[in-house]
């Protein structure tokens, strides 16, 4: 792919004529004559006069702020006029209010200037690390080559993080690494596809899809303060489409229920993001090299309201691959979205069960599980857990606990699975359907227990009528979003945390 200098780039992702530069001359540099000969050619060719650009413009109408490395300039070396500069843009995004969209190219830190261009990065990191504080979005496209002290400080804190094709990123520069240890770096390690596979970066995405998917990210962790705007002209809910009244009973057992809940073709996670959201913007990954099939992350908007959706999706998990303890570090990723956003967090529950094996053991499984108890519990942002199909153990537990808890009519709650729970007392998985029954795992029984807030019906089976189902779950989603995001964060909160501490008492 082409190397696009940051002029190129910003004229690509910004609207026409937008762009206004925040940039200040660059004053006299007290520097050595050649260093300073360096500077004099770099400005030169590159027609820059330092290693970043920085302003603002607008993106689909949206005003934005713009950070972007030039490589042009000495590699997009960070120098401490550059840190300067980029600071003072991320300072100004930050009282304006603005969302910040970073992209950063550099082989690292401006070596001519030493340490204390190293340690530039502390402050520029504060500085994102203040505009995120603040509730703004910061997004990063990051491209070829991204190395060193830019990867390690603002090329790694996105709440999105994507990479353009081919890109070479990693933080020690294979020059510099064969130098060192007398051989090459192994080959695809330092890539952008790569670092997607392993749950580093969000996606690989081609210059001409930026602008787009900017965008959709933006309508979504945006909408914090326009959501009620949002959401006036969305499709409400029907009686028929359940409510907190409307007793669920409609004469299934529970060994029905969880029988229907194992459909191979029943829909899941994906099959209700690609028929009732909009704005949908993947996510991947724990951020820090680990990423688990079982469990979709992503943002997106249900009837005009924004949120984080964490859903454990029922085609990633298997007797060979279940859900594990990674799963549940990319779930924490999101609810450390959600409450830096504070946006609404969306789980979705679907699945037969965390994985039972020595890797989940030593993988730190059951620590995961409270972990995020522990901060799904005193989340600072709003909440709202679906049980969306089958809801297993810890696995399950780990994302249920919220402001408000929905159920699909056939999906059902249970500390194991209904044979398991038949093995222990029984010592014979024959009586798995009495066990279902008398443990009460139903969103029939769940609702009448308190435990779930409101049914959503199915006719009679999600499996039977996909489409149909997900625009009934999409409506009501959105309309329970508008009323979490309605409320009084301190009564929220309040309401949550005395929810459990008296649930069955």
């Amino acid at each position: 792919m082409t190397r696009l200098d940051a002029r190129t780039l910003r004229d690509l992702v910004l609207d026409p004529g937008s762009w206004t530069s925040w940039d200040a001359p660059i004053g006299d540099r007290d520097v050595d004559p050649a260093y300073a000969e360096e500077l004099r050619a770099a400005a030169e060719r590159s027609r820059q006069d330092e290693a970043v650009v920085t302003g603002e413009g607008s993106l689909r109408g949206r005003r934005v702020a713009v950070v972007a490395g030039e490589f042009g300039f000495l590699a997009g070396s960070i120098g401490v006029a550059t840190a300067e500069r980029l600071i003072a843009a991320v300072e100004r995004a930050t009282e304006e209010g603005l969302p910040l969209l970073a992209a950063p190219v550099s082989g690292g830190t401006r070596m001519q200037e030493g340490t204390v261009a190293f340690l530039q990065m502390i402050g520029i990191t504060a500085a994102i690390a203040r505009h995120k504080a603040a509730g703004l979005p910061y997004l990063v496209y990051l491209r070829d080559p991204t190395f060193g002290g830019v990867l390690a400080s603002w090329g790694s804190t996105g709440h999105v993080t994507i990479a353009e094709p081919g890109a070479s990123i990693g933080f020690l520069g294979p020059r510099v690494y064969s130098a060192l240890y007398g051989e090459r770096f192994p080959e695809g390690v330092q890539t952008a596809e790569h670092l997607a596979e392993r749950g580093l970066i969000d996606a690989v995405v081609p210059h001409e899809d930026v602008a787009d998917l900017a965008d959709r990210a933006l309508s979504v962790l945006s909408a914090r303060r326009t959501w009620h705007l949002d959401v006036r002209d969305a499709e409400r809910p029907t009686p028929e489409d359940g409510t907190d009244a409307s007793d669920p009973e409609d004469g299934r057992t529970a060994w029905d229920v969880v029988t229907a809940s194992r459909r191979p073709d029943r829909p899941g996670v994906r099959r209700l993001l690609r028929t009732a959201a909009t704005d949908v913007v993947g996510l991947s990954g724990t951020g820090a090299g680990e990423k688990d099939p079982g469990l979709l992350l992503a943002l997106a908007r249900f009837g005009g309201a924004p949120c984080v959706v964490l859903g454990q999706d029922r085609r990633g998990q298997s007797m060979s691959a279940p859900l594990g303890p990674a799963a549940l570090r990319e779930a924490r990723r999101g609810m450390r979205l959600a409450a830096e956003l504070h946006l609404p967090l969306v789980t979705l529950i679907d699945t037969p069960g965390a994985a039972l094996s020595r890797e989940a053991e030593e993988g730190g499984l059951a620590a995961e599980i409270a972990r995020c108890l522990e901060d799904l519990v005193t989340l600072k942002a709003p909440t709202l857990a679906v049980l969306l199909g089958q809801g297993t153990g810890g696995g399950a537990l780990a994302l249920v606990p919220a402001d408000r808890v929905l159920a699909a009519a056939n999906g059902w709650l249970g500390p194991l699975p209904p044979e398991g729970a038949s093995a222990i007392v029984h010592r014979t998985v024959d009586r798995a359907p009495e066990m279902a029954a008398g443990q009460g795992v139903r969103a029939t029984d769940l609702w009448r227990a308190g435990i779930v807030d409101r049914v959503v019906p199915e006719r009679p089976d999600a499996a039977d009528e996909p489409v149909e189902f997900c625009r009934r779950l999409g409506r009501v989603l959105g309309e329970e979003l508008a009323g979490l995001l309605g409320r009084e964060d301190a009564e929220r909160t309040r309401s949550r945390l005395h929810r459990y501490r008296h649930l069955g008492r």
